[in-house]
């Protein structure tokens, strides 16, 4: 089990109403509990014990637990370049529907779906995100011009990143 299948669980459990999960799969153990709007994530591998890591009120990108031989240790999320929050207030944010893996590209080697500067319509693919093996295209959501590229190519993603900044035409 890798990093990127706890956090699609941990989403997954977050969006739901389940309290506990339990998973137990080739060895390695998965417990997350969700409690007084925090999630507690506890992982083990074949005779390894993990510590339980204490996660953001559910609002936040949670923490996790990476799945390795050595003791278990914590990944903090990667926060997104901030932009001046005056320019802000006019742009439309397309943001990650999941947690997953960035691609401006449809496939290496072939140029960007869009970049700073380019029209785009509300059905236009901006991007990838790849999540578990399934790549799924991301739409821009409205008319405009994409004003900053807010991720590189390749780069983990969390739930709710935003991924690109659009004026609205």
């Amino acid at each position: 089990m890798n990093i990127h299948e706890i956090r699609e669980l941990i989403k997954l459990i977050d969006q739901s109403s389940i309290q506990e999960f339990k998973l137990e799969l080739e060895g390695a153990k998965v417990k997350l509990t969700k409690s007084s709007g925090k999630e507690t994530v506890v992982v083990t591998q074949p005779a390894v014990s993990a510590p339980v890591l204490q996660a953001a009120p559910a609002a936040a990108a949670a923490p996790v637990a990476a799945p390795v031989a050595a003791p278990v240790a914590s990944e903090a999320p990667k926060a997104a370049p901030a932009a001046p929050a005056a320019d802000d207030a006019n742009l439309h944010k397309i943001v990650s529907p999941m947690v997953g893996t960035f691609y401006s590209a449809p496939e290496p080697g072939k140029p960007a779906y869009v970049k700073a500067g380019d029209k785009v319509s509300a059905n236009k693919v901006v991007c990838i995100v790849e999540a578990m093996k399934l790549f799924n295209e991301i739409e821009a959501e409205v008319n405009g011009e994409i004003v900053k590229v807010l991720v590189e190519d390749g780069q983990l993603v969390e739930y709710g990143q935003p991924l690109f900044l659009v004026k609205p035409e």
